[in-house]
């Protein structure tokens, strides 16, 4: 690891050493010295899942209650009306073989591709590229979907995805530093509340095993879950 800024240093010595309540929490978090930019705010969650098993996968969105603080990038492969229908919602591109060309060589300069049914035979395909950076639609995240129009308004007001890496742990973008503590701690809440609603009926033992905040260049705050 390299060497910590003077800055992060001074911010771990504001660290809290236990978990706290998640108001208490953002409160904290938001006193650790500020940055030239606004700071992106993360929940992570370790959870006592088996990543192996398919059936304790964790995997959804949702729209948080005051949005992420972020206008995402979205495109959309449909025709006819739903293309219109995406173009009307806000998609910032919508297409079809044109557009699947331009991701095969190369381009992924977006943050959420949907795609309607009837376009996964073209989508497919794409997995290479889309797959590996977490772009490719999925009926289960809610990206594969008939009602393309819903969604791209969805993920415009501030939908996120999420999805457990091979530890069994989620991670979300949950807002901005610039947030003020309500609007923070109504996201977080709704995120955790969310994800602990998921829980597999296969797993047995503690479902939700550690919770903490952190900002793109903060210390992180335990969240007491």
């Amino acid at each position: 690891m390299g060497k910590k800024s003077k800055r992060y240093r001074a911010a771990l010595e504001k660290q809290p050493s236990k978990a706290l309540p998640l108001g208490e929490a953002v409160e904290v978090l938001k006193k650790y010295d500020s940055t030239k930019f606004d700071q992106t705010v993360e929940v992570h969650m370790r959870l006592g899942v088996d990543p192996n098993q398919a059936d304790q996968i964790i995997r959804g969105s949702l729209v948080l209650p005051n949005g992420i603080g972020k206008t995402q990038r979205v495109v959309v492969f449909a025709k006819g009306d739903a293309a219109k229908v995406a173009e009307e919602a806000g998609a910032d591109e919508v297409g079809q073989e044109d557009l699947a060309k331009k991701i095969k060589d190369g381009w992924t300069d977006f943050d959420v591709c949907i795609a309607a049914p009837d376009m996964m035979g073209l989508v497919g395909p794409l997995g290479r590229v889309l797959g590996p950076r977490g772009l490719m639609p999925s009926p289960r995240a809610g990206t594969v979907t008939p009602d393309v129009g819903k969604v791209v308004g969805e993920y415009k007001a501030g939908k996120v995805e999420f999805r457990n890496d091979k530890g069994g742990n989620v991670h979300a973008m949950v807002g901005k530093m610039s947030f003020d503590s309500t609007k923070l701690t109504e996201n977080i809440s709704a995120f955790l509340e969310f994800v602990n609603g998921m829980k597999p009926q296969s797993v047995k033992g503690t479902y939700v095993k550690g919770v903490a905040i952190c900002a793109t260049m903060s210390p992180s705050v335990r969240i007491a879950f």
